[in-house]
């Protein structure tokens, strides 16, 4: 089984790790995988790579970086039957902690290792805007606009992005848009709206709580201005899990979402962050990506033989 790691150097807690490479090497020699590992050289690399990865005929690519590592070697396994692996080095790690996926360095290669729990192979849905992959969560407004700040940091973690969205708010001013989801159109002024596949951002703050990543599914949040007051009070229901329960909180379920706003504008895909234009068509597309995972886990079904095939996601 060939196996193939993928490390972005300077994700996340990875830059303060120089010696990473040279780890990863002896833990594969220690444990005698048939599997090899690349460095990433700059934004994109990591899918072509992956893409190498999957027309070579490996098994599993590791991607050994955060969010941003994990979207790109997802797009080039996506309607394949190579799993990925995620080795979570970011500063969120949303979709693992949703997995149940383990976040230290040594527990997560013992995964793969299959030196620690069981484990399976799982089959995802994923999303995609205007044609763009998501795999955890895309998002506008205030969403996006702390994405752009805070991939500016050097410093990251919690706290990091907790200072990055409060000075965003206090700029931010209410967008209206319009949310057509079954045949209805929604006009709303928002904060933000965000479009989850898993039940969290990361760090376990729970945008969407009791969202699954394989019920053929997406849930639309549209967060409605609120003061000062009031932003404190939701994010505390971020750790609760109870956001949707606010009232400034509406949320969809469906297939598909268009959002049509006044112009084009930035969004956000799994915390990286882009410019499109003013409608945008939000599909997911079930079961179309196979991902390791503890075999106890609850959060996803076990994977049938292949994923759906049939759609042709756009490169960025």
């Amino acid at each position: 089984m060939k196996i193939r790691f993928i490390l972005n150097p300077t994700s996340g807690r990875n830059r303060r790790r120089p010696t990473l490479a040279a780890d990863l090497r002896r833990f594969i020699s220690a444990h005698s995988l048939d599997a090899d590992l690349v460095l990433t050289e700059g934004p994109g690399h990591a899918t072509a790579l992956a893409r190498t990865s999957a027309l070579a005929g490996c098994a599993q690519v590791v991607a050994v970086g955060g969010d941003g590592t994990m979207n790109e070697v997802a797009q080039a396994l996506l309607h394949t039957p190579t799993a990925l692996a995620l080795v979570p080095c970011g500063s969120g790690n949303g979709l693992a902690l949703h997995l149940g996926l383990p976040t230290s360095l040594p527990a997560a290669l013992a995964l793969i290792a299959h030196s620690g729990p069981p484990t399976r192979v799982a089959a995802l849905d994923t999303g995609s805007v205007n044609g763009r992959p998501f795999f955890n969560a895309m998002g506008l407004g205030l969403d996006a606009d702390v994405s752009l700040r805070f991939n500016t940091l050097t410093r990251r973690g919690l706290p990091a992005y907790a200072r990055t969205a409060v000075a965003a708010l206090r700029e931010l001013r209410p967008e209206r848009v319009t949310i057509v989801s079954h045949g209805q159109r929604q006009t709303l002024d928002i904060l933000l709206v965000a479009i989850a596949n898993s039940d969290q951002y990361g760090n376990n703050a729970r945008i969407a709580p009791g969202a699954r990543v394989d019920d053929g599914l997406l849930d639309l949040i549209a967060v409605q201005p609120v003061g000062v007051l009031g932003s404190v009070g939701l994010a505390a229901r971020l750790f609760l899990g109870r956001f949707d329960r606010s009232s400034h909180v509406r949320r969809l379920s469906g297939a598909h979402f268009q959002i049509e706003r006044s112009s084009p504008g930035l969004i956000h895909t799994d915390g990286e962050t882009h410019h499109l234009p003013a409608t945008l068509e939000i599909a997911v597309h079930p079961r179309s990506l196979h991902l390791l995972v503890p075999a106890a886990t609850r959060a996803v079904a076990q994977a049938h033989d292949l994923a759906p095939a049939g759609f042709a996601f756009s490169t960025p």
